[in-house]
């Protein structure tokens, strides 16, 4: 097999970088993994990874545009033979000339995908390195990935043209933070100008991740379906899923500007001041989504999701919660965690029952 490559220097020193095909890179590399008895530098591979990459494998615009790094055994280097003058490699087929430093997961979820056969790979080659190098790589580029702002990744919906869970998230978050009837006008943590509002207590990408749990319950795998044009199904334990399955997201939107809008009426004095309140922060928010099913139920089997229903909802959560004597702050209601916010989603949907 002969295949180009181009040269790099770098102060670690020289590697190429080429073009190789998925299912034989597969074949000739290998993976050691790190245990108390060996000298692999390799984390051990996550099922679940596995099957988010094979899934995004059969996505119509699937794509893997970063290298799969790979040391190259010193000791093998009858196997791989440098055409300097051609600039390409002679590589021999079924034999394993080096090991995965970064990309072990990119490769097996292809091979699970079933579809490996279209990909082939960006590789960097990296010849004569010692263990102690390759565990400097391995760390350098796991170590040093800053992860992507959630709302950053809502955000870049915008541009999206095709229709995808993320997108109707964003386009929701969007005009409830800008349409002035809307209870959370200006509340939203946006990117761009509105970042640095002094009413913004909730960030874009909470909101996002919030709601899409009320329609769906795996986004990439339906966004991969709707770009597929494959028909979605519904889940009647998603209660706006039926809407997002008609398109119908101005009717998602109307339902939950009814249901917040309400909300800042009855709980007048938590919305006036959202900083101190847990309402408006990503605790209170999430307890609403939480307990929104089963708000969402009652007002179905009345046939009524209009903004004085939510307020009749809200006022019996308000004189319930009075009642017991928990106020919906800090003190009752801190630390912000999954926990927490199940906590206050229980006090709600208990209110309502009443």
């Amino acid at each position: 097999m002969i295949i180009p490559y181009l040269k790099v220097e770098q102060p670690i020193g020289t590697f190429y970088l080429s073009v190789i095909k998925a299912s034989v890179l597969k074949a000739i590399t290998e993976v050691n993994i790190r245990t108390s008895e060996g000298d692999g530098i390799q984390r051990s591979l996550k099922d679940k990874r596995i099957k988010e990459i094979s899934t995004f494998c059969k996505d119509s615009n699937a794509t893997f545009p970063t290298s799969i790094v790979v040391s190259v055994y010193d000791t093998q280097k009858e196997n791989i033979i440098i055409d300097e003058e051609n600039k390409t490699f002679k590589i021999q087929e079924n034999i394993i000339i080096g090991e995965i430093l970064d990309g072990q997961h990119r490769l097996e979820g292809l091979e699970a995908s079933g579809v490996m056969d279209k990909f082939e790979l960006p590789v960097v080659l990296m010849f004569d390195m010692s263990i102690e190098e390759n565990a400097y790589v391995f760390t350098t580029i796991n170590s040093k990935q800053t992860k992507i702002n959630p709302s950053h990744i809502i955000d870049l919906q915008e541009y999206s043209t095709v229709r995808s869970p993320q997108k109707t998230a964003h386009m929701i978050a969007k005009a409830l933070n800008t349409m002035p009837e809307s209870a959370f006008h200006g509340r939203m943590k946006m990117l761009g100008a509105s970042m640095g509002d002094i009413n913004a207590t909730l960030s874009q990408g909470t909101f996002a991740s919030q709601i899409m749990q009320l329609y769906s319950k795996n986004p990439d795998e339906d966004a991969r379906k709707i770009k597929n044009k494959e028909s979605l199904q519904d889940d009647l334990t998603l209660p706006l899923r039926h809407y997002f399955i008609a398109e119908e997201d101005h009717i998602i939107l109307k339902i939950l500007l009814n249901c917040f809008n309400a909300l800042s009426r009855v709980f007048v004095e938590e919305s006036k001041d959202s900083h101190k309140s847990v309402l408006w922060k990503t605790t209170g928010f999430s307890a609403i989504v939480r307990s929104f099913p089963e708000i969402y139920r009652l007002g179905e089997k009345r046939k009524d999701l209009s903004e004085s229903f939510f307020e009749e909802i809200f006022s019996k959560v308000r004189d319930y919660m009075k009642a017991n004597n928990i106020p919906i702050t800090g003190e009752f209601f801190g630390g912000g965690g999954k926990q927490v916010q199940q906590n206050l989603a229980q006090w709600i949907i208990t209110a309502t029952q009443q």
